[in-house]
C-alpha cells in the first residue's frame, strides 16, 4: 500500500447535486424547490417554531388554566409532630435552627398532623384552627 494509491471505498463518498444547471439536468430553472412559498426563495426558508401557515396556533387556541402565586414559595409548612423536638418558646428562629423550615422562606406556618405532646408556646407564628386548637389541648398556647 501506498499513500499515492489510497482511496475511499467505491460509494463511501457522493458527489453534491447541482441544481440550476439547465433543463436537461432534471434540477433546473426551479432547481428542486418547487414554485412559489417560503421555502422557494432565498433566505426564507425557516419557519418559527409552533407557526402553523397562519393558522391561529395551537398555544393560542387553547384555554389556559390555573394560576401559579408568587407567594407560594415564601409560607413554610411545619407539622404538629415536627414540633416535639423542640422546647419551650418556638419563633421562626428556633424552627429555622431545627431546620424544619428552608433557608428561603419567610413565614411559617403550622399545620395540623400528627400529634403534639409537649406544653408549647408559639410566638410570631401561623397556625390552622386544628393545630391551634390541639396546642391548647396539650397545655401551650398560640400568640401573635
Amino acid at each position: 500500500m501506498k499513500l499515492n494509491t489510497l482511496k475511499p471505498a467505491d460509494g463511501a463518498r457522493k458527489e453534491r447535486t447541482r441544481v440550476g444547471r439547465g433543463i436537461g439536468s432534471g434540477l433546473g430553472k426551479t432547481a428542486g424547490r418547487g414554485h412559489k412559498g417560503s421555502f422557494a426563495r432565498a433566505g426564507k426558508g425557516k419557519i418559527k417554531a409552533g407557526f402553523e401557515g397562519g393558522q391561529m396556533p395551537m398555544h393560542m387556541r387553547l384555554p389556559k388554566v390555573g394560576f401559579r402565586s408568587k407567594l407560594k414559595g415564601d409560607t413554610a409548612e411545619v407539622f404538629l409532630y415536627q414540633l416535639d423536638k423542640l422546647e419551650g418558646d418556638v419563633d421562626f428562629a428556633a424552627l429555622r435552627a431545627a431546620k424544619l423550615v428552608p433557608s428561603t422562606a419567610k413565614k411559617a406556618k403550622i399545620v395540623k398532623k400528627g400529634d403534639v405532646s409537649k406544653k408549647l408556646v408559639l410566638k410570631g407564628l401561623l397556625a390552622t384552627a386544628g393545630a391551634r386548637a390541639a396546642i391548647e389541648a396539650a397545655g401551650g398556647k398560640v400568640e401573635e
